[in-house]
């Protein structure tokens, strides 16, 4: 194949064949686990707009404006939070909203009745 000639456009899978069959049986279990890039942080989360008291949380994850978030509480989806840590030992708030939730899958998360939230900071 040369620089001029047209790429393959798709493929063709026989999702049928055994070798297959056999491969994707031994994924079925499988889940994705991220948290181990992050180094996690302790913070306090408040939950809607209210001047309330915050609650212990742990921040697994933040990317640009994107913010993995464990807590041992529910908070329901589309709800605004404030997000409180400590940076170099100075406080920083982040406002955000809760863009989806679900329950932790670790055995750990089960014991402690962990929930993973999503939020995209404002």
């Amino acid at each position: 194949m040369s620089r001029f000639d047209k790429p393959v456009v798709g493929s063709s899978v026989d999702w049928s064949d055994p070798q297959l069959q056999s491969l994707l049986s031994k994924t079925e279990g499988w889940s994705l686990d991220n948290r181990g890039v992050f180094s996690p942080v302790a913070c306090e989360l408040h939950v809607g707009w209210g001047a309330g008291t915050g609650r212990p949380a742990t921040l697994v994850f933040e990317r640009g404006k994107v913010m993995v978030i464990e807590a041992d509480f529910v908070i329901p989806r589309d709800e605004h939070v404030r997000v409180d840590q400590l940076k170099a030992g100075v406080p920083r708030s982040t406002w955000g909203v809760v863009v989806d939730r679900r329950t932790g899958h670790r055995a750990d998360d089960h014991a402690k009745g962990i929930e993973v939230y999503w939020v995209h900071a404002r």
